[in-house]
């Protein structure tokens, strides 16, 4: 390490400086000392380090979007006596979505008219592929998906609705259901 080169002062810089600082006086305590500021915490480095190597552990799991169905957590339902496969056939896009009903903006009972109408004018017209989208509930009272639960009872409890299943991210995602409806 270098030592700093030492700066030549001329004795009369010197004088000069003497003169002006002659009458300089040291400020009055007033009772208050100074003192050092208090240390800041510790950084906790490991807890840091573990926290990071989770998140990449989880980030590089290598899921697919088979994993992901494939948890349970999504909703789906198969109308008994129908095969799993129908549900397989209706996650992967299998079918071409006919029709949609948007229930954005309505309260339950707006949303049980409307979904009701809908299935029955699919019925008579001989659909039987639907997206209805519910929401996420965002917009909800505590932010909880109404609209979500209680479509997945309404569908359920209709003889035309074969099997329903959450839609993939680019046609809604858990938004919104696939509907397969009885021919």
């Amino acid at each position: 390490m270098k030592k700093p080169a030492k700066i030549a002062i001329e004795e009369s810089d010197r004088d000069l400086f003497r003169q002006a600082v002659a009458d300089a006086r040291p400020l009055p305590l007033h009772g208050k000392l100074l003192r050092k500021q208090d240390a800041p915490p510790p950084y906790p480095v490991q807890s840091h380090l573990d926290e990071h190597a989770a998140l990449e552990e989880s980030l590089s799991a290598g899921w697919t979007a088979q994993d992901w169905l494939d948890t349970g957590e999504e909703p789906n339902f198969v109308r008994a006596g129908i095969s799993r496969q129908v549900l397989r056939k209706l996650r992967s896009g299998a079918w071409a979505i006919q029709d949609q009903l948007d229930l954005h903006g309505m309260d339950r009972h707006q949303a049980r008219d409307a979904l009701a109408a809908f299935l029955a004018a699919c019925s008579r017209r001989g659909v039987r592929c639907v997206r209805v989208i519910h929401g996420k509930g965002l917009g909800s009272k505590n932010r909880e998906p109404v609209l979500k639960t209680k479509v997945k009872i309404w569908l359920a409890r209709r003889e035309e609705v074969l099997a329903y299943c959450q839609a993939r991210p680019v046609a809604g995602g858990s938004g919104a259901l696939l509907v397969l409806l009885a021919a």
